[in-house]
């Protein structure tokens, strides 16, 4: 890997964090099309990139999600009665589907990927959730059930959540700054899970000078290099977000998303 590249790395981890703090978004709906066009110039097979996308995202999720649940716990942000009633369901649910993930090709990841997209920019025009009462008693039978849907459609789209979960708790009429620390807290087990998934579905460990350094689906540098730098960045941007437009700044990252979907549809159908 050259040093052009590790900087490049580097960067994205920084733009990750700052994103990630200031627009409260996952890594991954940045992360998965960045490393589909990053990796093809790495000579990775053509047929398998998005299948790298997928699991280089999740664990680079891993470390950020450690710190951002730390951050929620240290404000008593986290409602753990959710998140014990919650964490297997998203856990099995990431693990499973990567079995599925494994036997689609990159046509069809993309065009799932491109729609949640569309979603997520859908999801940043809507109007943010008024608060609501902190604690809701909800039946754990569909805390687990709709834990193992979120589960499985975040392993599908490589992101932590939290674009799911926050939603589903706001609209049970949990408070929104809890329910964005149970995501949190949800999202560490939930990347782990998913990262073990893409890691056993991949390809043999490659440590070859000529092949990629890959564990599975997991490309190693790049997890290295954009973890350790999001996790400085992110609460730089967590400061912005008092100091800018985040609202005017939403509305214009949405539009990105939408470009970015139909860039990839573009490329992969």
């Amino acid at each position: 890997m050259t040093i052009e590249l590790v900087l490049i790395f580097l960067l994205t981890g920084a733009i990750v964090g700052v994103l990630s703090g200031l627009l409260g978004i996952g890594g991954g709906l940045v992360l998965v099309p960045f490393f589909t066009a990053v990796l093809g110039v790495l000579h990775f097979p053509p047929d398998l990139i998005f299948h790298y996308a997928l699991g280089t995202s999740m664990a680079c999720i891993v470390i950020t999600s450690f710190f951002s649940l730390r951050s929620h716990q240290r404000k008593q942000g986290v409602l753990w009665p959710y998140v014990k009633s919650m964490a297997i369901g998203v856990v099995l649910g990431a693990f499973c589907t990567t079995f599925v993930v494994a036997k689609l090709n990159s046509a069809v990841l993309s065009l799932i990927f491109s729609v949640f997209l569309v979603f997520v920019a859908w999801q940043m025009l809507k109007a943010a959730p008024q608060s609501s009462v902190e604690h809701v008693r909800i039946h754990p039978l569909e805390l687990a059930s709709v834990a193992f849907a979120i589960g499985a459609i975040s392993s599908v789209v490589s992101i932590g959540g939290g674009s799911l979960t926050v939603p589903y708790l706001a609209y049970r009429n949990v408070d929104i700054k809890k329910a964005i620390g149970t995501s949190a807290a949800l999202g560490f087990p939930l990347s782990i899970a998913g990262t073990a998934g893409y890691i056993l579905n991949g390809p043999i460990a490659t440590w070859h000078s000529s092949i990629p350094i890959t564990v599975g689906y997991v490309y190693l540098p790049a997890v290295l290099c954009i973890s350790v730098v999001s996790v400085f960045t992110v609460g730089y941007g967590a400061s912005l977000a008092h100091k800018l437009p985040v609202a005017t700044i939403r509305r214009t990252f949405a539009c990105l998303l939408v470009l970015i979907s139909i860039k990839l549809l573009v490329n992969h159908l």
